[in-house]
């Protein structure tokens, strides 16, 4: 019988991580300022079974639902934004194989990952690579396969054990996922991402020259779980509705620890000024309605997933495609309120509260970067195509050079 993961109690499940998320956050200005990789707070993670809350309570894990796991990462974002990020590859892996039937295979990845082992990601290449291809080579030899190939915004590498690939087989040209372990020479990581935001999600190059990759661990990337397009988005949402809450923390304080005051404002003290209460009244609605548009989106992925073990491909078909859509309106909508509130953030606070040392502008900078994954103007034409046409929304993007003919 195939246990699923359906809930957790979401406040036992949270107080256990929420003195970790607290222990994160008191670092999170000085990592940012010293561009100091969070490599010990993913240790506590690792360490407390962060990365096993999908996994069914069967096999040894906290079984949580796809809301709970968002609401976690939400929560995990306010502390620091990079972190959910940096785990996007690991829980989406984890979600794969809770898609797969049950084997002893699957039972030696969860034991990994109850071990503490986490995985990264090595998908995107840049360079003059044409729409469509993939030059990362996966070639078959005797008792495994040698994996040659370059990646970059392959988030989460520098803190993984495991990296999953999207590459190709030099033999037969399908794409397969190949899973890698970072303990050899032959896997090359670089912190050489220089984004302006989300510095810390170990998100540069990696390198593989004639890496070594077991005989099981290439899969067939046509058996990919079905929902993963919105699952991957979600990871990116809970981040957004995590620097909103953020925003929404740190306005709330400025404003009731400041004392400065212009002449021509409407109180003796910011605090009672209504117009700065106004404001930080704002930034709460905007915050709040983008963690609640994230939950109501991921209950509809946890539909996706759930019925993933139906027979009613028709059924399979309807919730696939509403996980998808629900993921491209909560993206519209958090690409729109998150930056607006980390700009409006400083209508409520000071000139002296744009100083380096706040890093305030980290808000924006982190929020901006995370809302250009995955274009929003295409999700939002998804999203209209879809209840004007019919038109299914798109399930597998891909970026690489286009023709101009």
């Amino acid at each position: 019988m195939t246990q699923l993961s359906t809930g957790a109690d979401y406040s036992q499940l949270a107080a256990i991580f929420r003195p970790i998320f607290a222990r994160i956050a008191e670092g999170a200005v000085s990592r940012e300022q010293n561009r100091t990789l969070p490599v010990e707070q993913i240790r506590w993670l690792k360490e407390a079974g962060f990365g096993t809350v999908r996994i069914p309570r069967e096999k040894g894990g906290w079984g949580a639902s796809l809301p709970q796991l968002v609401a976690l990462l939400t929560e995990l974002a306010q502390a620091d934004s990079n972190l959910p990020q940096a785990l996007r590859a690991h829980f989406a892996f984890v979600e794969d194989r809770l898609n797969q039937p049950d084997s002893p295979g699957r039972d030696r990845w969860f034991r990994r990952f109850l071990d503490g082992e986490l995985v990264g990601n090595g998908w995107t290449e840049t360079g003059g690579v044409a729409l469509g291809d993939v030059l990362t080579k996966v070639t078959p030899q005797e008792n495994g396969w040698w994996l040659n190939g370059e990646k970059f915004y392959s988030t989460g590498t520098l803190y993984a054990d495991w990296i999953d690939v999207f590459a190709r087989r030099s033999d037969t040209q399908q794409d397969v996922i190949a899973v890698v372990s970072t303990a050899q020479e032959a896997v090359q990581r670089e912190d050489d991402w220089d984004g302006f935001g989300q510095r810390l999600t170990g998100s540069g190059t990696t390198r593989f020259r004639q890496a070594q990759v077991e005989q099981e661990h290439v899969y067939d990337f046509a058996t990919r779980f079905r929902y993963q397009t919105a699952f991957y988005q979600h990871v990116l949402l809970a981040t957004l509705a995590g620097i909103g809450l953020a925003v929404e923390r740190d306005a709330a304080q400025g404003v009731r620890k400041r004392t400065r005051m212009y002449s021509h404002g409407n109180a003796a003290v910011p605090r009672d000024d209504p117009q700065v209460l106004q404001v930080v009244g704002e930034i709460s609605a905007w915050a709040q309605a983008t963690r609640a548009t994230v939950l109501q989106a991921a209950e509809v992925l946890q539909q996706a997933y759930e019925a993933h073990v139906s027979d009613d491909e028709a059924l399979k078909v309807r919730v696939n495609e509403e996980a998808e859509i629900e993921a491209a309106r909560a993206q519209v909508v958090a690409s729109e309120l998150i930056p607006r509130a980390a700009t409006s953030l400083f209508s409520a606070l000071g000139a002296s509260d744009t100083r380096t040392g706040k890093a305030l502008d980290r808000h924006w900078r982190n929020a901006r970067t995370v809302a250009s994954h995955n274009p929003v103007i295409y999700k939002a034409r998804n999203v209209g195509g879809w209840l004007v046409n019919g038109t299914p929304p798109t399930f597998k993007w891909r970026i690489g050079e286009g023709s101009s003919s």
